[in-house]
């Protein structure tokens, strides 16, 4: 089966170009530097060219409310009428749980944006909802510092480690489409505050986190749902301490 990666060289695209590639399936790691460009539509039309599955884990270069929202619009459009020209038959989003609940945050509003285009599409689909990355802490500390101290909410959050992400978009890839959506986390629901201030004490870095209830997260505020997924999530087998184990070493 051949199946496109969008955004495959990233860290979820490359982890899970090596997962399929290692259940025997002709994988494409597309990405502008391999000559797939998803705003310009370079390369679309003959990547796509006997596709069964496309995966789009690609992410926007800038946070910025509308250049974020100009990307996941530009792309998706591009990349849905690629795939429904070449009859690809099952498109795969890597989105946010929580997404329909941070509206107050531009990039969750292009999020938002880029899965009714999918849903709106035509073309069989599966999105999944992924809670946040373990790997993108030391983000989450940097976009909430004030001087010397981290202000964050104490609303829960349960983490996932990119290699459970991955496998779990590999087994929606190799299944049949859902036409609905999906909820992935990791295995311990934790406070964001608390978490980050274990991150933190781990890398050495000496600044304080401030648990604040009114600390917004990229812009949006949080309640003690916003993060967490629904009923019946898929969840993940790597816990904080596994996946900060397994880190390389921090000179």
């Amino acid at each position: 089966m051949k199946i496109v990666v969008i955004g495959g060289t990233g860290l979820i695209g490359s982890k899970t170009v090596k997962k399929l590639l290692g259940f025997g399936h002709e994988v494409i790691a597309a990405s502008p530097a391999s000559g797939v460009n998803t705003i310009t539509g370079e390369g679309l039309a003959e990547v796509m060219a006997g596709a069964n599955v496309v995966i789009d884990v690609a992410n926007s270069p800038s946070f910025e409310d509308n250049a974020v929202m100009d990307f996941f619009k530009t792309s998706g459009r591009n990349l849905l009428a690629a795939e429904a020209n070449a009859g690809v038959k099952h498109h795969i989003a890597l989105s946010v749980v929580g997404t329909e609940r941070l509206q107050e945050s531009g990039y969750f509003r292009a999020k938002a944006a880029q899965e009714d285009l999918i849903k709106n599409s035509g073309l069989p689909y599966s999105i999944i909802h992924s809670t946040q990355f373990f790997e993108f802490l030391g983000g989450i500390a940097a976009s909430a510092a004030k001087d010397e101290a981290i202000h964050l909410s104490p609303a829960p959050i349960q983490p996932i480690a990119s290699d459970d992400v991955a496998a779990a978009v590999v087994d929606v890839a190799l299944g049949g489409p859902l036409n609905g959506t999906v909820e992935i986390a990791g295995p311990e629901r934790v406070s964001l505050s608390a978490l980050v201030a274990r991150y933190l004490n781990n890398v050495n870095d000496p600044r304080t986190v401030i648990s604040d209830v009114n600390a917004k997260y990229f812009g949006a505020p949080l309640n003690d749902k916003t993060l967490i997924p629904g009923d019946n999530p898929r969840i993940g087998q790597i816990n904080f301490e596994t996946w900060f184990a397994n880190q390389p070493a921090r000179s």
